[in-house]
């Protein structure tokens, strides 16, 4: 039986989680993140591969990379959802099913956060629910990935 697997990207400053602005994001880690979205995951039969950069193009390359082996993505783009087209440009190039998931509600907060690049890239969109926030958007595209939802 071949493993069914998830790449799930959290860019820039998503290392800084616990400790960056907690009245924003909580006081949960990068590794509980990582835990919750795995468990998820395994509760349906999947595993997760996690990748964190500050740096786009190391994004950008694991992104490519989950072609081979990948069924879907779940991104937290931190900042570059704001900025990023060639993040945008990857994720549809790539041709997986994609959830985009933020842990604030970024349409109450600053006006420049209010355009997400990746939008339309996605197919399932978690926003303002915390870090629990992850294993919602796994779920999610797990059942459009199996078929139990439409994408």
């Amino acid at each position: 039986m071949t493993t069914r697997r998830l790449l799930l990207v959290n860019g820039p400053n998503l290392n800084l989680l616990g400790t960056r602005e907690p009245e924003i994001y909580g006081t949960e880690t990068l590794s509980d993140v990582e835990r919750i979205a795995a468990e998820a995951a395994a509760s349906r039969g999947f595993v997760v591969r996690s990748v964190q950069s500050n740096h786009e193009g190391v994004l950008l390359d694991a992104i490519h990379a989950a072609r081979e082996d990948c069924d879907g993505i779940v991104i937290n783009p931190g900042g570059l959802t704001h900025t990023s087209v060639v993040l945008r440009d990857a994720l549809l190039g790539v041709g997986l099913p994609v959830a985009e998931v933020h842990i604030s509600d970024i349409m109450q907060r600053e006006e420049f956060r209010h355009h997400s690049y990746v939008a339309d890239a996605a197919i399932v969109h978690v926003i303002g629910h915390g870090v629990t926030g992850y294993a919602d958007a796994v779920t999610r595209l797990i059942d459009v990935i199996t078929g139990q939802a439409d994408g």
